[in-house]
């Protein structure tokens, strides 16, 4: 009788330690298109890299929203958070992003956009202006 309930306990183990495994496993990752992601960061170690080209490549001459003049002010840019929705002030600083960027980057999920706030590029929801990841140029 103790074997048996020792079976039970075993398989019953074996299997929510299986189901766990396997649901873990690429859950959420990759947005379809094989990109891999860590966490809730949409921007991979590859695009975050490309990033950092483009702002060296570019330093000179950088279009605005990333120039050093259109920094945000420190009460915004305390702000400016993954999850957090931007209000009618955070909106007044979003400016497209760069073309050339744009096109080294991955294309956004739907209703989303990749865009560039107070030199930052931040990927935004477009319908409830959730920011879902944001890259910062290290100066």
């Amino acid at each position: 009788m103790r074997s048996k309930m020792w079976l039970c306990v075993t398989v019953a183990l074996l299997i929510s330690v299986g189901s766990f495994a396997f649901a873990d496993q690429d859950h959420g990752r990759g947005h379809g298109r094989g990109h891999d992601r860590d966490g809730d960061d949409f921007y991979s170690d590859h695009d975050r890299h490309e990033m950092r080209d483009y702002y060296r490549h570019n330093h000179r001459h950088l279009p605005p929203g990333l120039a050093k003049k259109d920094r945000l002010p420190p009460g915004l840019e305390r702000r400016l958070r993954v999850h957090s929705v931007l209000d009618d002030d955070m909106r007044g600083y979003m400016r497209p992003c760069p073309e050339e960027l744009e096109r080294r980057l991955p294309p956004p999920p739907p209703q989303c956009e990749h865009t560039v706030i107070g030199g930052h590029v931040v990927l935004v929801n477009r319908s409830t202006y959730m920011v879902l990841d944001i890259f910062h140029f290290d100066r």
